[in-house]
């Protein structure tokens, strides 16, 4: 990474929604550089780290959140509804989280993911047609566009990062390259993917997001517009499989595709694995984005994937200690 610009060593009061593996990320990371963090969640809970606060809210409720992130310079929208419950669930949180940084006076830094871009036809940039046709693309395409008006008639100042699957520490079973898959390689077992495992697709590390979340937030160049986190050259599902082979120190284990008919046959039983019929052509056809822009704008470079494997198996193994 590039130095940072003068004002970005400016110390200041962050709050973020959601604590999940990008909002616990994030939140470290903001603290590294010598701000204050305060996390929301339901629980209260969240990383435990001198210099982290919690506080527990519910995030749709736009008075109560308001009420909590006066005073605050930015605001991070690390939510994550239930998937299957994006149509519902997103909307109402996303405005009362825009309405509370308006409110504030506040950055509103929201994580985002490829979804509202549709299918694509090359490779992905910033400035490609938000033109998803299905539910969930949709939701996520239209949280932005309320958030760039907003920004736009001068109300309050947004930007947005884009990333694609995620890879690194702390990611659940619910992941592609999550535990579900590093415990079966564990065990020396097969590994079953959705789509095509010989296709290239983008991965995205946890750490990069959190270090452009944080830049994001704290660096005015990034307002009003959207960003793709600094991204490693794409590979397939099968050679990400087979890195953390060898990361683990197994010999490679086969990796098998499951079609859109195996999907919908195991959807008729759950309604999460039926959610991912809509976004199953990021494995059927190349999946990239150029995140050139960021790394050109900010100075931030993507973490060579097998530096973040190599992450992902230490904590891995240190989780799994008895």
């Amino acid at each position: 990474m590039t130095n940072q610009p003068e004002f970005m060593s400016k110390t200041g009061r962050h709050l973020i929604v959601g604590a999940g593996s990008i909002g616990s990320a994030t939140a470290v990371e903001l603290v590294r550089l010598g701000h204050a963090v305060t996390v929301v969640t339901r629980s209260g809970n969240g990383p435990t780290l001198t210099g982290i606060n919690h506080v527990a809210c519910d995030a749709a409720d736009t008075d109560r959140l308001a009420s909590i992130a006066s005073g605050f310079d930015a605001i991070y929208n690390c939510a994550n509804p239930p998937y299957n419950r994006w149509v519902s669930d997103w909307p109402p949180l996303a405005d009362s989280i825009l309405g509370a940084a308006e409110s504030a006076n506040a950055v509103l830094v929201t994580m985002s993911n490829l979804y509202g871009y549709g299918p694509p036809e090359a490779i992905m940039t910033e400035s490609h047609p938000l033109a998803a046709d299905g539910r969930k693309g949709q939701v996520r395409a239209q949280m932005w566009l309320n958030a760039l008006a907003a920004h736009d008639a001068g109300r309050v100042r947004v930007t947005e990062a884009r990333a694609s699957d995620f890879i690194g520490p702390g990611l659940g079973d619910t992941a592609h390259m999550g535990s579900r898959m590093t415990d079966r390689v564990r065990a020396g077992r097969s590994v079953s993917v959705v789509g095509n495992p010989d296709v290239i697709h983008s991965w995205t590390a946890v750490s990069d997001v959190a270090r452009t979340l944080a830049v994001l937030g704290t660096d005015e160049r990034s307002h009003g517009k959207a960003w793709h986190v600094p991204t490693s050259d794409p590979v397939t599902q099968k050679d990400m499989v087979h890195r953390f082979c060898r990361a683990l120190d197994q010999d490679e284990v086969k990796v098998k595709g499951i079609p859109r008919l195996g999907l919908r046959l195991v959807g008729l039983a759950s309604p999460m694995v039926r959610e991912v019929l809509e976004v199953a052509y990021q494995f059927e056809s190349p999946f990239v984005i150029d995140s050139s822009a960021a790394t050109a704008q900010f100075g931030i470079e993507p973490t060579p994937l097998d530096d973040t494997v190599a992450a992902s198996v230490a904590d891995l193994l240190v989780t799994s200690l008895p």
